[in-house]
Formats: C-alpha cells, sequence, structure tokens
C-alpha cells in the first residue's frame, strides 16, 4: 500500500472548529436548562404560579422565535466568526441577569433578552456544519455537537439541584452566565471559515469541497421578503419545520418542565432529582450518537440522501411518542425508564439540522437556518405554556405528557410524509 506524503494528508481543523461549535452549544442549552433547576425554588421565592412559571418559561421563545429572521440575516451579512461571539457575550450577561431580577415581569425581561441573543446560535451551527464538513461527515458532526447539550446537562445535573439546594438558585446564573461571557471571546479569538483559517492544508480542503462543503464564504446577500417566500413554498423546507416542531415540543418539557414533575408529580428530594434527572439526558445523549451513525453509515453505503437522513428522524420521534407511558406507571424506576427511551428518540430525531443543512440555499443558509428554527421554536412558545396550564387547572401533568405523545406522532407523520427530495436547494 502506498502511504501519503505528510503533506498530502489532511489536516484536522475542522475537528478542532468541532469542539469549539460543541461547547457553545453545551453551554447554549445548560443557559436555558437553569430556569428548569431553579424553578421550584424560585417560583416559591417570587410567588409565581403554575400558570406563570409557564409564562417565564414560554417568555425565552417568543423572542428567540421571533429574532431568527433577522438573526439568520445578520449571520449571512456578518459571518459566524462575529456573529457567534456576540451571541455569546450578550446572552451569557443576560443569564446572569436573571439571578438579579426580584418580579415576574424583570424575569419575564431578562428570558426575552436571552432569546434574542441565542437566536443566530444554531443557523450558525448549520452554517459551519456545511463549511466545515463534507456530506459523509456531516451527520457525524451534527450529533457530536449537538450530543455536548445532553450530556453536559445529564452531567451537571446533579451538580447544579445541589448548588441551588445549597447556594440558592441564584448562583445557578451567576456561575453559568460568567464562564459564557469568557468564552465568548475565546470563539472570536480561535474560530475561522476555511477558506481564512491559515492551519488548514489543500488535502482537507479538498476532501470536504469534493463531497459537497462550502469552503468559501458566501457573497453576502441582501435581505428579501420574497426569498422568504420562496423557502416556505418548497414542501422538504415546510414539512422539516412542522416535524422539527414536534421534536422541540419533547425537548422542550425534559428543559422545563421535567425537573417540576418529578418534584411535584413524582414527590422526590432535590438529591433523587437531581440523580434521576441524569439519566433521559444520558438517554439523549445515546440517540444523539445513535442518529448520526446510522444517518452518516446509510450516505456511505449507497443510500439516498432522503432516506439516510428521514429514517432515524422517524423511528426517534416514534420512541418519542412513548412518553404517555409514564401516565399510568407508578414506580418511579418504570417512569424514568420511559421518560429515557422518549428522551433517547428526541436525541436520534436531532438530526433535522443536519437535513436542512443538506438543503439550504448556498446564499441562504442563514436564512434558511433561522426559518426553520422560527418554526420549530414555536414550540418553546406553546409546549411550556400548554402543560402550565393544564398543571394549574387540573394539579397533574396527565394532559401535558399526552400533548407531547400527540406532537411526536404529527413530526413522525410530516418528516415521513411532506419532506420527499433532500438536496440543495437553488435559488437565483
Amino acid at each position: 500500500m502506498t502511504m501519503l506524503a505528510p503533506s498530502s494528508r489532511p489536516t484536522h481543523k475542522r475537528h478542532v472548529m468541532l469542539a469549539l461549535v460543541a461547547f457553545a452549544t453545551a453551554l447554549n442549552y445548560l443557559d436555558r436548562t437553569l430556569m428548569g433547576v431553579a424553578a421550584p425554588s424560585m417560583s416559591r421565592e417570587l410567588g409565581l404560579s403554575p400558570a406563570e412559571m409557564g409564562l417565564v418559561f414560554s417568555a425565552f421563545s417568543w423572542s428567540y422565535a421571533l429574532a431568527q429572521l433577522p438573526g439568520g440575516v445578520f449571520l449571512d451579512r456578518f459571518g459566524t466568526r462575529l456573529t457567534y461571539a456576540l451571541s455569546l457575550v450578550v446572552w451569557s450577561a443576560c443569564t446572569v441577569s436573571q439571578g438579579l431580577v426580584r418580579s415576574l415581569w424583570a424575569l419575564i425581561g431578562v428570558r426575552l433578552g436571552l432569546g434574542v441573543a441565542e437566536a443566530p446560535c444554531f443557523p450558525a451551527n448549520s452554517r459551519v456544519l456545511v463549511a466545515w464538513f463534507p456530506r459523509g461527515e456531516r451527520a457525524r458532526a451534527n450529533s457530536i455537537y449537538s450530543v455536548g447539550m445532553y450530556f453536559g446537562i445529564a452531567f451537571l445535573s446533579p451538580v447544579l439541584f445541589w448548588m441551588a439546594g445549597h447556594w440558592g438558585w441564584r448562583s445557578l446564573f451567576w456561575i453559568v452566565g460568567s464562564v459564557g461571557i469568557a468564552y465568548g471571546f475565546v470563539w472570536h479569538r480561535l474560530y475561522r471559515d476555511p477558506a481564512d483559517h491559515t492551519g488548514i492544508n489543500d488535502a482537507e480542503l479538498a476532501l470536504i469541497r469534493e463531497d459537497g462543503g462550502i469552503t468559501q464564504a458566501p457573497v453576502p446577500r441582501p435581505f428579501r421578503w420574497d426569498d422568504v417566500g420562496w423557502l416556505l413554498s418548497q414542501r422538504s423546507i415546510l414539512g422539516a419545520a412542522i416535524g422539527q416542531f414536534a421534536t422541540n415540543s419533547t425537548l422542550v418539557f425534559f428543559l422545563t418542565w421535567f425537573p417540576s414533575y418529578l418534584t411535584t408529580e413524582r414527590h422526590m428530594d432535590w438529591l433523587k432529582s437531581g440523580v434521576f434527572a441524569m439519566v433521559p439526558f444520558m438517554a439523549a445523549s445515546l440517540g444523539v450518537l445513535s442518529g448520526g451513525q446510522l444517518s452518516d453509515r446509510l450516505v456511505r453505503g449507497g443510500v439516498s440522501l432522503a432516506v439516510a437522513r428521514k429514517t432515524p428522524i422517524i423511528a426517534g420521534l416514534m420512541m418519542s411518542m412513548m412518553i404517555v407511558l409514564a401516565i399510568w406507571l407508578p414506580s418511579d424506576m418504570a417512569v424514568i425508564a420511559v421518560m429515557s427511551v422518549a428522551f433517547f428518540g428526541q436525541g436520534m430525531s436531532n438530526l433535522g439540522w443536519t437535513l436542512i443543512s443538506e438543503i439550504a440555499p448556498q446564499s441562504l443558509v442563514g436564512l434558511t437556518g433561522g426559518l426553520f428554527n422560527l418554526c420549530t421554536n414555536l414550540a418553546g412558545i406553546v409546549t411550556p405554556i400548554v402543560i402550565g396550564l393544564t398543571v394549574g387547572r387540573t394539579g397533574s401533568f396527565v394532559s401535558g405528557l399526552a400533548y407531547i405523545g400527540a406532537m411526536a406522532a404529527l413530526g413522525a407523520l410530516s418528516y415521513a410524509f411532506v419532506v420527499n427530495k433532500v438536496e440543495r436547494l437553488v435559488r437565483d
């Protein structure tokens, strides 16, 4: 076998960029999770009802959803490096501020700011996938940066519950927010697009380009409303957005109401809640990795891109439907097992971002990602309010769990029958 000369072997700068994205994504979701951990003691101190806590949880997604299009336009105009750095610093400052609030409306105001600041991040992640990774590595790369948010939360959950119990809920926001501000400067120092990175060699650039990667930053495109209308008219984009709305419904439940479910519905103490909360997040981590590995293996095996990307998503959503079984299970262990299967499935279905990165027009990657995230994160508005209202009226999570199961069924149907072609769209 002929050995490649060292100079002809591809460098691995794409893996360094992936590590940067993975840590940023873990911080992104850790900041969202803090409210769920703080909710029981925060609601007591501030005198908030379940319906008001539902509004607090939901407020983040109001501004997060509405800022998706502006965030995508900003990303297309100013690029990944600057956009992500600004986003990290501002959202982390909002996180610190959550630890200072004394009233419902102040809390809602800071949550709105958090949503605006985090809006460009997942469109930026999608752009990093397209820029740095060949098609045959893209789903695995997506799973690696996504697993950070689940894996980190899983192992930090007991620590977060311990911190809230011993130092008070405000400490959660102060500590995690400070880490995020510092990381914003680290990101700006280290991240570069492939064409601007001095450490990447020609072999790695060729590897990325030859399998569908877009290593050259696209020419900035002015925002036009007809681009939005055109994107929404594309069947696969619309179907993926509906499906991802459903996927996000399960995720939002675990990020917001799940800790309260354990402490109020299942009557677990702080320590037990923290330990039990780990398990579904660990399962979701495995689901993310499994979905990415399966999808890329199917691509390399010659299966069509549509089948390779859609199969893990649909299978995952069908698993998420099992969350409704928790309604009838008396055993805490059985409930956690069912929740873990449901969240494992949600992790598999996280591949929607890989799918959308495959079909977004080259000049509209940011706008497409923003529009996709706008539609999917409507779940972040609806889900906390629905669960908060039903818990407030019935004193039970039964209706809320049934709602999550129904949304998972809707998502599986949308990915199966609405999404058709998975190929790069062309927009003049």
